[in-house]
């Protein structure tokens, strides 16, 4: 079972590859731009076949994929070059990439929600009652939806839980809360919540107290509920970030498709059932899609972040000076970044391979 998960994680991340660059191969069919190559993966090419002007290609290494435009990174005279056309278009085409992952992302989640059994309901931020005993009697009203915690938007129902793990404030059992009560805002600064030794449905087990609101599922809280949750998954991402920079994880902490791969597999084989495991693996596969899309964004050479930040540059010199930059430049530049982001990609898979042998 755990190499048919394998296979599946490997099918989910190649998937999610072929969607992005397909977002850039057909923004830029869409606006006339030349496509030399559309590639799935990197390194040798295990399968390739000449479509017209594009070769389509499948390689060895798991690493990524491509789609290369005329002109992307150097001068050419062919009025379909990538250089060549119009700078919002070149934007909307680098973006699309990413673009295709929010859009796989949410769908993914719009189908576990709408389908699973699990979701007959769908808990709402919206305190229903609280139990006698609870550190939260006394503060928060049925009829309040949470807001905010330590600072941050609580979008789904279990934020609460999951801000609460995070202790964004540094402040023990003490956090800022910020709910509406009766359209206005409400703020407790220093508000203890402590999860405390409570009866529940299978016995007394530590608890928060806080009931939250249920509504049966239809098609617009499905759709709310999917779009909440990944922006949610965006947050996690940011949040994730903000730790690596600021040294609070490590790079032991990171994971390169092989360890994600591994996961992925832990996850399914890990679960009760293969119902129960498929779900969670597809749950993992949204949250990989989005991290995949805001990971492309960032503003790093090489990155179609990066690129997009070229674009805008460029842009704004030759309006500027009314003279054409040599895209060479720009295309050293992100050459310099790609070379950084496959030593970078090297030492993660190495990490990877060496923590599955042990």
């Amino acid at each position: 079972m755990y190499f048919l998960y394998i296979l599946f994680a490997i099918l989910i991340f190649g998937i999610l590859i072929m969607v992005h660059e397909l977002g850039h191969f057909l923004t830029a069919k869409l606006f006339k731009v030349k496509v030399n190559e559309f590639s799935i993966f990197m390194g040798p090419a295990i399968w390739k076949r000449q479509r017209g002007e594009t070769l389509y290609s499948l390689r060895c290494i798991p690493l990524g994929g491509y789609c290369a435009m005329e002109g992307e990174d150097e001068n050419s005279e062919d009025p379909r070059a990538f250089g060549n056309a119009k700078w919002w278009q070149r934007i909307i085409i680098l973006f699309a990439g990413a673009g295709m992952n929010f859009l796989v992302g949410f769908l993914i989640l719009v189908m576990l929600v709408g389908f699973s059994a699990g979701f007959s309901s769908i808990s709402q931020p919206v305190v229903e009652s609280i139990q006698s005993g609870s550190s939260l009697e006394g503060y928060l009203q049925p009829g309040d939806r949470l807001y905010e915690i330590d600072g941050e938007r609580v979008y789904v129902a279990n934020d609460f839980t999951t801000l609460l793990s995070l202790d964004l404030a540094h402040n023990g059992d003490r956090h800022e809360v910020v709910v509406i009560r009766d359209g206005k805002k409400v703020t407790f600064p220093e508000l203890q919540v402590e999860a405390r030794q409570l009866p529940s449905p299978t016995g007394v087990s530590l608890r928060y107290g806080l009931n939250l609101v249920a509504e049966p599922r239809n098609l617009g809280n499905v759709l709310s509920f999917s779009a909440q949750s990944a922006v949610n998954y965006a947050r996690t991402v940011r949040l994730s970030l903000h730790m690596l920079f600021r040294g609070q994880v490590g790079l032991k902490e990171v994971s390169g498709p092989v360890g994600i791969v591994k996961h992925i597999a832990d996850v399914g084989t890990q679960s009760k059932s293969v119902s129960i495991g498929l779900w969670n693996v597809l749950s993992l596969g949204a949250f990989i899609a989005i991290n995949l899309g805001i990971m492309n964004l960032l503003p790093i050479p090489a990155l179609d972040g990066g690129r997009i930040v070229g674009v805008l540059l460029t842009t704004g010199i030759e309006g500027v000076t009314k003279k054409k930059l040599n895209p060479k430049i720009e295309g050293y530049i992100h050459a310099g970044g790609m070379v950084v982001l496959l030593i970078l990609m090297a030492i993660i898979l190495f990490k990877d391979v060496i923590q599955i042998i042990i």
